[in-house]
């Protein structure tokens, strides 16, 4: 099991809160963008970047809006649709990560759930030099819209078998997709990945996919 450093964090330019957790000698980073109305505490996410650490991936879970936004968002329900907003602080987090000392030398995976996968996807889209893979739980990747066919990094899109509309969402998705992409039925599971074993098999898939993209980014690099 690898040592974790784990800390809170604030990232710039307006101060999201954060939560940065790196294994000693981890091999790459992953950031979560989470789904509608959820935050860096989100139970799910947490459980998939705790599976991520023990494989040697440091990750960073962070709010995608302020305190003050996630009040105004309650009552709208606007901002957590805001796809272009979440990608651009998903982008703003990249780029604190790439001047952090710890950080700036790992390369970069997104993890996105529900709109936080459009969200991932048009941020990778954004920094095709940057971003080394995607993954995709019971996502919304249709929002990221003509951002789809701009994005380079690998990307995997992880869908219960039993979430009919989004699965159907996601095989569109799928289509658009000019990367190297696969698409993960699990078995029996809805939205959320409640059933036994859903979440673990997410956690296993995610882990495989980003580790293999960050393992060629290495390549490439050397």
């Amino acid at each position: 099991m690898p040592l974790l450093t784990e800390q809170a964090v604030q990232i710039p330019p307006i101060g999201l809160s954060g939560n940065l957790v790196i294994p000693e000698q981890a091999t790459g980073i992953v950031l979560f963008a989470h789904g509608s109305g959820s935050g860096r505490h989100s139970p799910r996410n947490r459980a998939v970047a705790s599976v991520l650490q023990q494989g040697g991936l440091a990750t960073l879970l962070m709010d995608l809006l302020t305190e003050a936004e996630e009040q105004v968002d309650i009552r709208s329900r606007h901002l957590r649709f805001d796809i272009q907003l979440l990608a651009d602080r998903l982008g703003e987090a990249t780029g604190w990560l790439e001047h952090e000392p710890a950080t700036r030398n790992l390369p970069v995976g997104y993890f996105g759930a529900s709109t936080g996968a459009a969200a991932a996807l048009v941020a990778a889209a954004e920094r095709p030099s940057r971003v080394v893979s995607v993954v995709s739980r019971g996502g919304r990747p249709d929002l990221a819209g003509p951002a789809l066919r701009s994005v380079r990094a690998p990307t995997l899109l992880i869908v219960g078998g039993a979430d009919y509309q989004v699965l159907d969402l996601n095989r569109q998705a799928f289509d658009e997709l000019q990367c190297e992409k696969r698409i993960a039925v699990v078995p029996g599971a809805t939205h959320l990945f409640e059933e036994p074993g859903a979440l673990e098999e997410v956690s296993s898939l995610a882990l495989h996919w980003l580790i293999r993209g960050q393992a060629t980014q290495s390549l490439i690099s050397t």
